[in-house]
């Protein structure tokens, strides 16, 4: 038990992980709020506009991730944040006090789905840079597992204290409550001490800074497998939002308290995941690739669910492998990545991690209007399951390992020829 929770004895760490903890059940509750809004009530259950929000949040990763990564690597992390933090908690205000006021639209929505998409896309590659600079790089990996849990530990809260707070009093009210979250991450950064942050030089301003970041990439393989599996899941795969929302209104005629309830299932099994994943001292590639693969068998069988029960167990091992996946690349890159360009790297992760969604979101979307919702999530499935078998075959082919998959326990093995290998 010691091992899981170890970087928490770090003073830092522990009000990071606290501020952070609150701000994510605020987070979940709005973006469970925000869905069922535009769905419901802003639309005519419509999966394409709810989608369109989802991708409008998540466009800017694609522009802006590389610039704010130069940030990470040149400027202060801890004092970034708190501006990002303030900008996020603003913009909460705002959507809340539309909504109450009762002047939505659903172009109000897409506004601030946008604006929040351009703060974030900033303050995602400094919080993931931010890690190192808490803890020592041996910890690191548990660090990151840490940062999981408190993220799924919020995802188990926030989504049925959302759906529950809207069929109370409605959305608007939502909105606020995040709003009032992000304090408390803004009091844990102000209340650092700053003489025990692990500091090393920072990158001086010069022009190229981003090209040099990509041309790194390139030149790791075991980066760019794990920019490819990730981006191809999260495009096709990791649309909960929208997924659960068309499954609960329309395959099972469910309201807002059963939509965010399944939220909170899906959380307890990516809680399990990360709690294991804290436990890991060295993650490896491996890893990745076998958890895409589990994702794509978990997610089949998650369409296949005939009702609603059974349908929230079956998001149980869908939110083990999707946080297994999740933490075992963060915590790869940021272990094997020289402390000069990681804040580089983690951005290109993030544009590629939640940037793809740009994509995936309207198509899954439009997948779940025309064909039914039980597609909206078979099409993740079928992604996933084809992008894990690729590059299995790909690190067969160029790092000379054997990997074989089985029904039967060990469900994913990789054997290595060269004991030195440490992929």
């Amino acid at each position: 038990m010691k091992s899981t929770f170890a970087s928490l004895r770090f003073f830092n760490y522990r009000l990071w992980f606290a501020g952070a903890l609150v701000s994510n059940v605020g987070t979940w509750m709005q973006r469970i709020a925000q869905d069922w809004l535009v769905l419901t009530v802003l639309s005519e259950d419509s999966g394409i506009a709810v989608g369109v929000v989802t991708a409008l949040q998540f466009a800017p990763y694609l522009v802006l991730s590389p610039w704010a990564g130069t940030l990470a690597d040149r400027l202060d992390r801890r004092r970034l944040l708190m501006a990002t933090q303030a900008g996020s908690g603003a913009l909460a205000f705002g959507l809340g006090g539309v909504v109450l006021l009762g002047h939505a639209q659903l172009w109000h929505v897409y506004l601030f789905a946008l604006l929040l998409g351009c703060v974030t896309s900033i303050d995602g590659p400094v919080r993931q840079a931010f890690v190192s600079d808490l803890v020592p790089k041996t910890h690191l990996p548990n660090a990151v597992a840490l940062n999981g849990t408190s993220f799924h530990s919020a995802h188990l809260i926030g989504p049925g204290v959302a759906g529950l707070t809207m069929a109370a009093v409605g959305a608007g009210w939502v909105f606020l409550v995040n709003g009032l979250t992000f304090v408390a991450t803004i009091v844990a950064l102000r209340c650092m001490r700053t003489d025990e942050l692990i500091r090393e030089e920072k990158t001086g301003r010069r022009r190229g800074q981003i090209r040099e970041g990509f041309r790194y990439i390139r030149s790791r393989g075991d980066i760019v497998l794990i920019l490819v599996v990730t981006g191809i899941v999260s495009m096709f795969g990791l649309n909960f939002q929208l997924t659960s929302a068309l499954m609960a209104r329309t395959e099972f005629d469910k309201g807002p308290g059963e939509y965010g309830l399944l939220g909170s299932i899906l959380a307890v099994g990516s809680l399990l995941g990360a709690l294991i994943a804290a436990r890991r001292k060295v993650p490896r590639v491996r890893l990745v690739v076998g958890a895409a693969f589990l994702f794509g068998v978990t997610t089949a069988a998650l369409a296949l669910m005939p009702t609603y029960h059974s349908f929230a167990v079956a998001c149980v091992p869908v939110g083990l492998a999707t946080i297994t996946m999740m933490t075992a690349a963060n915590a790869t890159i940021q272990t094997t990545t020289s402390w000069a360009m990681r804040g580089r790297v983690m951005a290109v992760y993030m544009m590629v991690f939640l940037g793809s969604t740009l994509v995936g979101s309207p198509i899954v979307g439009w997948v779940g209007d025309a064909f039914g919702a039980r597609w909206s999530i078979g099409v993740g499935s079928v992604a996933s399951l084809l992008v894990a078998i690729g590059a299995a075959a790909w690190v067969q082919r160029h790092w000379n390992l054997q990997v074989r998959y089985s029904v039967k326990r060990p469900f994913f093995e990789v054997t290595y020829p060269e004991p030195e290998a440490e992929r």
